[in-house]
């Protein structure tokens, strides 16, 4: 009689074999709750790169500050809770803050950036939670299935008051817990 053993593995390992089995897939724990991204679509990377270049414009360059895509975020909410914001503004310094893998520690992240894509709930939902009780000044959420911006900023106990709601013909200012000044408008993030 044959025996067929299961090998079990931690979420951890699972993440692991999912991002080497689905490269350009974004791969996070969030919550203890293993979550896969499809890759952006254009209108997606369109949004990030023009808002990298308002912060670009408005002197990012020696604030202190730098903008980064696909950095790990180390989550604090469970042991092996990790996100990949589409985009953060870090501490110059955010190398220093290195805990394991990809992953730096909150405390350098000024604000992270995430355009909903298909799996839009996760950004609505858990990901409000993570980034507020891992103390993240700013989070900054282009929420293209409601067609809106939405910004969530100070964190206290663990929680974000309620966001700021922005609008098509409405500007988005980032936060000044970030550093530089920069505008961009509602429609060129929600359009790309």
């Amino acid at each position: 009689m044959a025996v067929l053993q299961q090998e079990l593995m931690t979420l951890g390992e699972a993440a692991d074999q999912l991002t080497r089995a689905l490269p350009g897939h974004r791969v996070e724990i969030l919550q203890g709750r293993l979550t896969v991204t499809p890759p952006p679509d254009g209108s997606h990377g369109l949004s990030l790169t023009k808002f990298c270049r308002a912060l670009e414009r408005a002197g990012i360059a020696g604030s202190g500050a730098e903008w980064i895509q696909g950095v790990g975020l180390w989550l604090p909410t469970l042991p092996a809770d990790f996100a990949i914001p589409d985009l953060s503004i870090v501490d110059e310094d955010f190398r220093d803050a290195y805990v394991t893998k990809n992953y730096y520690a909150p405390n350098v992240f000024r604000l992270v950036v995430e355009i909903t894509s298909s799996n839009w709930s996760d950004d609505l939902g858990p990901k409000v939670e993570c980034y507020a009780q891992a103390g993240i000044p700013a989070y900054l959420v282009v929420d293209r299935k409601h067609d809106e911006v939405l910004l969530y900023t100070e964190p206290a106990d663990g929680k974000y008051p309620d966001p700021q709601r922005f609008k098509r013909g409405q500007d988005v200012a980032v936060p000044e817990s970030v550093g530089v000044r920069a505008e961009l408008p509602v429609d060129t993030f929600l359009d790309g």
